[in-house]
C-alpha cells in the first residue's frame, strides 16, 4: 500500500494531542514537541505555524516560553485539521500526463474529481472525531 509523504496532518494531530494532556499548564517547547513526533523542530513549528494562525494554539516567547492549546480539545475536529493542512493538495497523488494525449486529458480530469471527492470523504469521516476523542483513545479501531 502507497504511503503518503505528507505528514503535517499526522504531526499536527500527535502535537495538539500532546498539549491537550497533561502537561501541568505550562507552555512546551519544540524541541519537546519533536521529540515526542521524532520529527525535526522546524517542521514541528512549520505545522503549528497554520494552527496559531487559526487560533487552536498560542506560543509564549522567552525562556520559559513554549506551545500551548488555545482552545478545548473537545471542539477541534480532525476535519479541521485535516483542511487546516491538506488545502487543495491532492490526495490520490495524481501525475501530470502528457498534455497532448486525449486519453490522459480526460483521464486526469476524472481522477482530479476523484480527488475532491475523496478528500470530502476523508473530511466528512475525520468530523466524527476531535483531539479530546485521541487524547482519551475514543476513536474505534478497524476490525
Amino acid at each position: 500500500m502507497a504511503r503518503s509523504t505528507n505528514t503535517r496532518f499526522a504531526v499536527a494531530v500527535h502535537v495538539l494531542t500532546y498539549l491537550a494532556g497533561d502537561t501541568g499548564d505550562r507552555p512546551v517547547s519544540s524541541d519537546e514537541l519533536s521529540t515526542s513526533t521524532n520529527v525535526n523542530p522546524v517542521h514541528v513549528r512549520r505545522v503549528l505555524g497554520p494552527l496559531r494562525e487559526a487560533g487552536l494554539v498560542r506560543s509564549r516567547p522567552g525562556v520559559h516560553g513554549g506551545w500551548e492549546l488555545a482552545v478545548d480539545a473537545a471542539d477541534v475536529t480532525l476535519a479541521r485539521i485535516w483542511r487546516l493542512l491538506q488545502g487543495d493538495d491532492q490526495v490520490l497523488g495524481l501525475h501530470g500526463p502528457n498534455p497532448t494525449c486525449e486519453v490522459g486529458r480526460d483521464v486526469q480530469e476524472s481522477l482530479t474529481a476523484l480527488d475532491r471527492v475523496v478528500a470530502d470523504a476523508v473530511a466528512t469521516e475525520l468530523a466524527r472525531f476531535t483531539v479530546h476523542d485521541v487524547l482519551t483513545r475514543a476513536v474505534p479501531k478497524p476490525l
